[in-house]
């Protein structure tokens, strides 16, 4: 009886061992494809001495995508149905979905778990108006040229203007939430109110957007 007993103990530790070195495996792989993200935005006053007014305006738009393209926002803005977790921006789990107005389906809206503000002890994020991004303003797998369509386009933005726009960018409490994401989370590059500089001096310069 010795013998199956000793047998059923080295497998067990061998599955032990091999549990250890997939997970070691697993965490030097995302460390290395953790992505480069941005922590600073240029101010707009260093863009001034690009004569050409729209180039200025496509430069300073480029810099703005940076806050649009980093996790805090990408992951609100998904192409599909489910919205994105942490700065690697895996999937949502446990599993949830859009549903009819971006609040999640019935029995699973995002209030079940996410409060007013962010619960730091559970780091679970949080604001008084938590939802995914309106389908037609996903950003995910778009260029930044695209995505400025997007933003400029009232049939997609949710009838907005560009000055409406800077309005939004620069007071919802749910964009303001990027710059203060909780623990384990990296905040927007810059702040926001660099960031509101920058698209209202990408407006002022006439709004263009980069050809991709």
């Amino acid at each position: 009886m010795r013998k199956p007993l000793i047998l059923a103990f080295v497998g067990a530790l061998l599955v032990l061992v091999a549990g250890a070195a997939i997970q070691r495996s697993v965490g030097q792989t995302a460390a290395l494809n953790w992505p480069q993200l941005a922590t600073e935005l240029r101010p707009a006053a260093s863009f001034a001495d690009i004569a050409d007014t729209q180039a200025r305006s496509i430069a300073l738009f480029e810099e703005a995508a940076k806050v649009l393209q980093h996790p805090r926002c990408m992951n609100c803005h998904p192409a599909g149905e489910r919205p994105r977790q942490t700065d690697l921006r895996r999937l949502h789990e446990p599993l949830v979905v859009r549903g009819k107005d971006g609040h999640g389906a019935p029995g699973a809206v995002c209030a079940t778990c996410h409060g007013a503000a962010n619960f730091d002890p559970a780091r679970v994020p949080g604001d008084q108006h938590w939802a995914l991004a309106p389908a037609s303003m996903a950003w995910e797998g778009k260029t930044r040229g695209e995505i400025c369509a997007q933003l400029k386009d009232p049939r997609r933005n949710g009838g907005r203007d560009i000055a409406a726009i800077h309005k939004h960018a620069t007071s919802d409490s749910l964009v303001l939430w990027a710059w203060q994401p909780g623990p384990g989370r990296t905040p927007a590059p810059g702040s926001n109110a660099e960031f509101g500089d920058l698209l209202k001096a990408w407006a002022e310069a006439g709004a263009h957007c980069p050809a991709r």
